[in-house]
Formats: structure tokens, C-alpha cells, sequence
């Protein structure tokens, strides 16, 4: 195994089948992030979502999907040279994957790729012990979806910050008060049909107990985009919190502790997840 591939398994402690495949995933994603860098990319593009708040800002639950936004709108984008310097970036690990261009069937601002290899091979090339690899099916998929916003909405704002493993690096993403307010619009806007994602409700205590602002222009040029605010409201304080309390209101929180609970490592912070529980805590909500 690499050593620098040995070093960031090392910091997982991990101790079951669960712990070393969220790691693994992780790994993954951290390698592929170095070879945007290498390519360049965010000189045009930068990170946000649940896995840049996790690997870049300290959230302690896993996620599984990179999500991107373009600095600026460019529909001439093309994601495939960039799906070939993460696999070449991945293959220089050891790592057995191929990436996977999703192919739209409908138009959209959403240009997606899939990085894809067998769970059991690359567990192995991160030596997980015996007893506990046995446990792993054989033909089972690792699976990490790479999404890049074509067309952003504006008004937010970046920061770098650096990786050192498996080599020191630099990413552009977003600042959290950014970040909150895409957090924001997921939780009010992203229909999922009955499934909940306990997710994020979860990241949504998380910036409340870091005292984390909303970019609340950044969250309403997100709503009028995507046509949940008209074009001439203004979204301000009292809107926002009415809205959430109507949200709040309807979660199935029962159905988001299920959805969170493999990605966080003590499930018991979930006790105490209500209606009544969210809708107390909204008034810790900051706004810039």
C-alpha cells in the first residue's frame, strides 16, 4: 500500500465493515479532488455540498457525492477530460475504478459522472484485515457520483483552502455561509418524493452549533432560479424562518434518522430529532 494512502486510513480508526468502506470512499473522493487540481479546474469551478463540508471544513459524517458549481455559466462545458485526470490521478494510488460520463436524457444544468470500481478490490488495496473483509460481498460497487452546475446561481462567495494528503493541494469551494444557504435550498426545495434526507438535517445542526450566518442573497438567487421564489419578492428574515417552520412541520423525522444514521459514527445524537425540536432551534438561524 502507498504510504500516503496508509497515512489518511490511519486517521479513520476504523473498526468495522461500515467504517472502512465510508474511509474508503472518502479516500477516493480526496484523490479525485487532487486530480481536478492537477487539471486546473477550479480556475473555473468550485466545491461545495456535504462532501466539501466534511473534508474541508470538519462535518463528522460522511458523504458520497462531489458536487461542483462553475464559477460563471459556460454550456459548452465537458466534463470528460476531467473524469480522465481523476482516473488517471486514481490509478497512480493503485486504486481500481473507471469513470462514467452520465448521459442526459432531458436538458439541464447538471453535467454528472459516476467514479466506479468493485468495493471488495479496492478495500483491498487499502489493507483492511481479514476478518473483516470476509465480510464484504465480492460483487459489490463502490460508487461516487460527480455532479458540476453548468449554470450557477450567482451571488456567492469562495475561499481556498489546502489538502495535504496524499500530497499538499489547494481546492476552491464555497465560504459556509455559502454553503449553509445551498444547504437551505435543499432542505426546502429539492423534492425527493417519501424519501427524507435525514442528511440534511443533519448538516443543518451543524452550522447552527458552529454559529454559521446564511448568505441569504445566495439563497435567494438559488430560489428564483429554480422557481420557488417569484422574480420580484424579496427573501428576507421572517420569510425564510416562516418557511422553515413549514417544513419542519411535515419532516418524517423518524425516516431522516434512518437515512443519517450509517454516516455519522454515534447514532445517539439522534435521540433527540422532532418536529417540535427543529422548529425550537430555528431561532439560533443568523443572517448576513
Amino acid at each position: 500500500m502507498n504510504n500516503a494512502i496508509k497515512i489518511m486510513i490511519d486517521k479513520y480508526n476504523c473498526k468495522t465493515l461500515n467504517d472502512y468502506n465510508n474511509a474508503l470512499k472518502e479516500i477516493v473522493q480526496e484523490i479525485a479532488l487532487l486530480g481536478l487540481w492537477r487539471a486546473k479546474f477550479f480556475e473555473h469551478a468550485s466545491f461545495y455540498g456535504g462532501s466539501a463540508l466534511r473534508i474541508l471544513y470538519g462535518l463528522d459524517r460522511f458523504s458520497e457525492d462531489l458536487d461542483f458549481s462553475l464559477l460563471e455559466k459556460n454550456d459548452d462545458f465537458d466534463i470528460l477530460k476531467y473524469c480522465k485526470a481523476i482516473e488517471v490521478e486514481l490509478s497512480s494510488f493503485g486504486f481500481l475504478v473507471s469513470l462514467e460520463n452520465k448521459v442526459k436524457k432531458n436538458k439541464s444544468n447538471i453535467e454528472s459522472a459516476f467514479i466506479k470500481g468493485g468495493t471488495l478490490q479496492n478495500l483491498i488495496k487499502i489493507n483492511i484485515p481479514k476478518n473483516i473483509i470476509k465480510q464484504e460481498h465480492s460483487k459489490k460497487i463502490m460508487k461516487i457520483k460527480l455532479e458540476v452546475d453548468v449554470n450557477p446561481p450567482l451571488d456567492f462567495e469562495t475561499d481556498i483552502k489546502f489538502l495535504l494528503n496524499p500530497i499538499p493541494f489547494y481546492v476552491k469551494t464555497y465560504k459556509l455561509s455559502s454553503l449553509f444557504a445551498g444547504k437551505l435550498h435543499t432542505i426546502l426545495c429539492r423534492s425527493w418524493g417519501n424519501r427524507v434526507k435525514g442528511r440534511d438535517y443533519y448538516d443543518f445542526i451543524w452550522y447552527l452549533s458552529k454559529g454559521v450566518p446564511v448568505n441569504i442573497t445566495h439563497l435567494e438567487t438559488r430560489m428564483k432560479q429554480s422557481g420557488h421564489l417569484e422574480k420580484d419578492k424579496k427573501l428576507d428574515e421572517k420569510l425564510l424562518i416562516n418557511m422553515l417552520k413549514d417544513k419542519m412541520q411535515n419532516v418524517d423525522f423518524l425516516m431522516a434518522k434512518n437515512d443519517v444514521k450509517n454516516f455519522i459514527k454515534d447514532s445517539s445524537v439522534l435521540d433527540i430529532w422532532s418536529n417540535n425540536f427543529f422548529i425550537s432551534i430555528l431561532d439560533k438561524l443568523k443572517i448576513i
